[in-house]
């Protein structure tokens, strides 16, 4: 795609015997904003630690603004900002020290001052700007993780679960700077499994499973491929009665990874039982805790 923000070619990374992403391919125009979804371990997260540069692509080419993350990755980085799913301050500097060593770390010059106000009142820091990192609640890391990324004013923006732990008007917050940074000309992965979340402000999306695209377009294109499966009926596999023309991206979601939207009660029955795994100290459902996709780091 001429002119994309960020350009994906056959990225592919291995976890020993283990291909946890296949060989993607995806771009990202600026001023747009690429959903990104999937099954628990399908290689999101693992696919956004590749774009950043903090986990080497085993195959595959990546640019950031033109620049190869690989071969340029300074340069590629200056124009790349990543709020990962745990974010981890440093635990002896201030909310407002770590705007400072970003603003100096991107030879900000003095100008990263009124931003970097304007973000802390954004996103309710203001009172906290002298507070350590050791002292942040898990939502108040997750506003000081969007503050630092949004500093920058970074060409290419990578959102993993960016609402989690974050309050209503934290989540208010949120949303609004996601659609102001892509209205600014910036290129947005937002990855949640939030899908309304998604579906309401993702221009296109990415659905992958097992680390292999199983579809990539807009939410129009998914429901002509999925009436097309079936064979023009319009009607078939999809959840709760509706329609090919009506279907949200919760019923994309099921079709285009070969699962049927399960009722309600059957959701609920689902849950109380994943809750009953974790409590028995069952991983096997979190990716992570075989080392399938690293959790985040500073």
């Amino acid at each position: 795609m001429p002119g994309a923000s960020l350009s994906v070619r056959g990225l592919a990374r291995r976890f020993e015997d283990r291909l946890a992403v296949n060989h993607l391919d995806f771009e990202v125009l600026g001023g747009e904003i690429l959903g990104l979804v999937g099954p628990n371990g399908a290689g999101k997260t693992t696919t956004l630690r590749c774009v950043a540069g903090i986990l080497p692509a085993h195959a595959g080419e990546i640019q950031i603004a033109g620049h190869s993350i690989a071969r340029e990755g300074i340069e590629a980085k200056k124009r790349l900002a990543y709020v990962q799913d745990e974010p981890a301050p440093f635990e002896v500097l201030t909310v407002d020290e770590h705007l400072e060593f970003t603003a100096r770390l991107f030879g900000l010059g003095e100008s990263w001052r009124q931003r970097a106000d304007e973000l802390l009142e954004r996103f309710e820091l203001v009172d906290r700007r002298d507070a350590l990192g050791s002292s942040l609640s898990r939502g108040m890391r997750q506003k000081l993780s969007f503050c630092i990324a949004l500093l920058t004013r970074p060409a290419v923006i990578l959102l993993d679960e960016p609402l989690s732990g974050l309050d209503p008007r934290g989540i208010r917050a949120a949303r609004a700077a996601i659609e102001e940074e892509s209205a600014r000309g910036a290129a947005v992965v937002l990855s949640s499994h939030l899908l309304e979340l998604v579906q309401s402000l993702a221009d296109r999306i990415l659905i992958i499973d097992a680390g292999r695209c199983v579809f990539k377009g807009t939410l129009d294109e998914a429901r002509l491929e999925i009436k097309a499966r079936q064979g023009g009926s319009g009607a078939g596999g999809l959840g709760g009665g509706a329609s090919v023309q009506e279907s949200s991206l919760e019923d994309i979601f099921f079709a285009a990874t070969g699962e049927s939207s399960a009722s309600p009660a059957v959701d609920q029955a689902a849950g109380d039982r994943a809750v009953d795994d974790r409590a028995e100290g069952d991983t096997d459902g979190d990716p992570r805790a075989h080392g399938d996709e690293v959790p985040g780091t500073r």
